[in-house]
């Protein structure tokens, strides 16, 4: 008894010394009024720092059993929110009505004849991707699978024999790279052998016919089980596809399998400890995180297992682990990709996307998933896929929007390579212009308050019955979620309405705002974490930074690697435009995939094609 007291008071200790600190500034006591149309602050106001002590092993244990007690709910949580300024909403006077859904309308286009099809834009992606000159290390994409399997170098099944037998690999290997963690050889099998006789009789079904792609967990795919990261969801496997999973069928694709994730994607760094799933381990270290909590999409693709996978991004879920792990993300437009089928953990920050080898890779993989699904009920009017202005050999022409105070806010490192990759886009013609982006502190706790509260709503039964059974890291997010309002949401929900008038406002200007991928690299992994997981409110805020106004407002973003650590570690760059406009982030993306000289081999790859 006594060493849990004085843990206890250690931690309590913890929190007062963070809220004096946090609170020696002017303080809250009166309403902040927020103008229609007009920003709150100048738009420069340099990022602010969280605090919570970084836990894991029998403190985190300790503190989430504190958390989820009366004396936690109404002594420790409210003290850890006000320190992390989560109560911010509480003092702002907003007049918008609420967005709860960022749903946008595509806008009219001038109806332009398309000099070449989609299908035509993306062969010849290909072609010049295939042409360029790479001495060095190069990921297998979807290019390189097609040419084996044209030439008749490799037919889909004697890769698929490939494929399981570095699945098999994967699971002996020491620390297992745990990327997929439920597999069945039949499966793989019996869809390799059906586009093997397609490309015999010459009539492959598209360009994924007889590409490996694997699914984050939290989308259905039969016959596995939907366990989105728990040890106690999909206890029968499943009957039915997710729409997203049909579409990949149609299209001829070899499903190898459904990736690892962090447990209900609550997370960013793809620690899950359960009994089910282990954690992730980054093909560049194995001893640092993949990020999440698309943890095993990004890794599988990272050590080449397959050139695409599928994800959700909630809160930069596809795009922190495809930047952790030196590979190609995209977070489309809200809607554009059907969520029909997927956990709906947060019905107004998700949006499915591709984690790939390559900007061409993403760009297939958009326009065979982007499509209106009358099963979900957002995207419906979407525009159709349009490529033809992506193959430009210069940027010239195009404004991209640079706020250097939120730039600038990330490890120096990153920072240094951003900057010339910055440089480097002005050198191919485009010019860069210092955009300001208003109430960037509103916008970080209004997403936190809509993804937790959203969360919390639809995991309330699990949160009484599967208590035990859920990580500790859930645990504690779950009794964070727990201390927002319906005030707090319907006011976070209209701050969404003034972001995205503030987005209107800065894309009449610019094409694109630019920032890096995330603030820091892929974290070390601590020997505790594996046994309990962990939690770090700093490691936490820094991987989302860059990440929560593409989720709470909608536009879509795309993470491109652009260089390395000294420790050999991936660093990425973010494009992000307005809504329905990803041909410009593949436009800009291919230009920056020119900027990164040479491709680090990951500690880990496997060469299926070899």
């Amino acid at each position: 008894m006594a060493p849990l007291l004085l843990s206890l008071a250690v931690a309590l200790l913890l929190l007062y010394l963070g809220f004096v600190r946090r609170s020696t500034g002017t303080p809250r006591t009166a309403f902040h009024r927020r103008e229609p149309g007009r920003a709150g602050d100048s738009g420069h106001q340099p990022p602010r720092n969280a605090w919570g002590p970084p836990l894991s092993g029998f403190p985190l244990r300790l503190f989430v059993h504190v958390a989820n007690t009366a004396f936690g709910q109404f002594c420790v949580m409210p003290l850890l929110l006000r320190m992390n300024n989560f109560t911010l909403m509480h003092y702002l006077d907003i007049h918008e009505d609420p967005t709860f859904i960022p749903e946008v309308a595509a806008e009219g286009r001038k109806e332009k004849p398309e000099t070449k099809n989609t299908l035509e834009v993306l062969k010849q992606l290909m072609e010049t991707r295939s042409h360029r000159a790479n001495t060095g290390f190069s990921f297998k994409g979807i290019q390189d699978y097609l040419n084996c399997y044209r030439t008749g170098e490799l037919t889909p099944f004697q890769v698929a024999k490939n494929i399981i037998s570095s699945l098999e690999d994967c699971e002996k290997s020491n620390p297992p790279l745990r990327a997929i963690v439920q597999w069945d050889r039949a499966q793989i099998q019996k869809m390799a052998e059906a586009s093997t006789t397609r490309y015999r009789n010459k009539c492959p079904l598209s360009l994924l016919d007889g590409i490996p792609v694997c699914l984050k967990e939290e989308i259905k795919v039969v016959p596995y089980h939907f366990r989105a990261g728990t040890a106690y969801l999909g206890t029968e496997p499943e009957t039915e596809d997710a729409t997203v999973t049909r579409k990949l069928r149609e299209a001829g694709a070899i499903i190898i399998g459904v990736s690892n994730m962090h447990e209900l994607g609550t997370g960013t760094t793809g620690c899950n400890p359960n009994r089910f799933h282990g954690t992730a381990r980054n093909p560049y270290n194995p001893q640092h995180f993949t990020g999440g909590s698309s943890s095993g999409s990004a890794a599988a693709v990272a050590a080449g297992l397959c050139p695409l996978a599928l994800g959700t991004d909630g809160g930069g879920s596809v795009r922190i682990p495809a930047s952790f792990c030196g590979v190609v993300g995209l977070k489309g437009t809200f809607g554009l990709i059907s969520g029909h089928g997927c956990l709906p953990l947060s019905y107004s920050t998700a949006s499915l996307g591709p984690i790939c080898t390559s900007v061409t890779d993403a760009a297939i993989a958009y326009s065979i998933l982007a499509e209106p699904d009358p099963l979900y009920p957002y995207g419906l009017q979407q525009p159709k896929p349009s490529l033809s202005e992506i193959l430009t050999p210069d940027l010239k022409g195009l404004k991209l929007g640079v706020n250097w105070t939120f730039f600038k806010a990330c490890d120096a490192e990153i920072l240094a390579v951003c900057q010339k990759a910055v440089e480097h886009l002005q050198a191919l013609g485009a010019s860069v212009v210092d955009v300001p982006l208003p109430e960037m502190e509103e916008v970080r706790v209004a997403h936190v308050i809509c993804i937790l509260s959203e969360m919390r709503d639809f995991l309330q039964p699990d949160f009484n019955t599967h208590f035990q059974q859920m990580n500790l890291e859930t645990r504690l997010n779950l009794a964070l979620a727990s201390q927002f309002t319906a005030l707090d949401y319907i006011k976070a929900n209209r701050q969404r309405t003034r972001s995205m008038s503030f987005l209107r406002e800065i894309f009449t200007n610019v094409n694109c705002i630019l920032t890096p991928a995330t603030a820091c690299t892929a974290p070390r992994i601590q020997d505790s974490d594996l046994l309990t997981g962990n939690n770090n409110v700093l490691t936490t805020l820094q991987s989302m930074r860059y990440m929560q106004l593409g989720n709470f407002t909608g536009i879509p973003g795309l993470v491109v690697p652009v260089g390395y650590t000294a420790t050999g570690l991936p660093i990425s760059f973010q494009v992000m435009a307005k809504w329905w406009d990803e041909a410009v982030l593949f436009r800009v993306g291919l230009k920056l995939e020119e900027f990164r000289d040479t491709t680090r081999k990951p500690a880990i790859y496997y060469d299926i094609l070899a």
